[in-house]
């Protein structure tokens, strides 16, 4: 009977310790995550949407009603962030990828807009959206230039994304059906990830047939200096600037990185600086990050954004990839 009492008691003991141990991998920090929040239960009045409650999804299919500022997705877009930064996308004609400076490194974005549609423009306790990103592309999202005149994805047939979340990364993935721009359309799939402990976002996309004047880039706030470099062996280069250019007119810096086999050039756009692509149907990668110096363990000055940023340059060229 002794023996078998120890013997239970060992299993139960074996359970208690399993069960805890759950209970602290459970509670593990979160570091990375990505989300897209919509309205339900309520109804379109012409192109706002009125009523209703948010709720997370997995995917979205945007409604051929939805426009800028049409109130059905909170922070209109899908978001996506690390321990470090928060980024969001317009997922709207106009396609622009936009920076939360986060003050701690907390999850943040289940919070962000609950407060009120467009809260997250004053300062909150979490932080803030820091990027005035006017008419051009914002940090590192896609658009169409021909001729100096800026094509935007105002003409899609279809229009859905959908999240994913583990403990290595985050990812948005978007399918634009039917992009028009031109005389040209095309299917266009996107894919964006971020890391535990990183700034940056890969983001990958392929298109469908091989067009001119896909590119991204980097809007110009205040007309700061470009600051260029390409690495050792010439794979990988960037583009970046630095200054008091938040929204609060205080320290950041966002830079881009692109493998140079895949562009036609880098130029000065209407609105941003601008990487422009190859015609292709390959997939194409490329980086960017974003460094407020509001954050914790900010880097404060463009020395020390440049010495960052060179550091990256650095792993791509030895790595070819971050």
């Amino acid at each position: 009977m002794k023996i078998y009492k120890v013997a239970a008691i060992a299993v139960i003991l074996s359970q208690t310790i399993s069960c805890n141990s759950q209970k602290v991998n459970s509670n593990k920090e979160q570091k990375t995550n990505a989300e897209i929040s919509v309205k339900e239960g309520g109804k379109w009045n012409g192109r706002k949407y009125e009523g209703g409650t948010w709720k997370s999804v997995q995917s979205h299919t945007l409604d051929p009603l939805h426009t800028d500022h049409s109130f059905d997705i909170r922070y209109e877009g899908p978001g996506w962030e690390s321990n470090k930064i928060a980024y969001r996308l317009y997922l709207d004609w106009r396609n622009a990828i936009d920076i939360f400076g986060k003050t701690s490194k907390k999850i943040i974005l289940p919070e962000v807009g609950l407060d009120g549609f467009d809260s997250y423009h004053l300062r909150q306790d979490w932080g803030s959206d820091v990027l005035k990103v006017g008419k051009g592309v914002g940090l590192g999202s896609i658009t169409r230039i021909v001729d100096d005149k800026m094509y935007r994805f105002e003409t899609v047939d279809k229009t859905s994304a959908n999240v994913e979340n583990s403990a290595k990364k985050s990812t948005v993935n978007i399918d634009y059906i039917g992009w028009k721009t031109l005389n040209d359309k095309i299917d266009l799939k996107a894919k964006l990830s971020i890391f535990p402990d990183e700034r940056f976002t890969k983001y990958s996309f392929t298109p469908s047939a091989p067009i001119s004047g896909i590119a991204t880039g980097i809007v110009k706030v205040k007309k700061e200096e470009l600051l260029q470099k390409k690495s050792a062996n010439g794979k990988w280069g960037y583009i970046a600037t630095f200054g008091n250019q938040s929204m609060f007119d205080d320290g950041l810096g966002m830079a881009l990185f692109y493998e140079t086999s895949t562009i036609a050039e880098v130029k000065d756009g209407p609105f941003d600086y601008l990487v422009v692509f190859k015609p292709t149907t390959k997939e194409v990668t490329y980086y960017f990050l974003a460094s407020w110096e509001k954050e914790q363990d900010a880097l404060k000055t463009k020395e020390e954004f440049q010495n960052y940023i060179n550091i990256k340059l650095d792993q791509l060229n030895s790595k070819n990839k971050l």
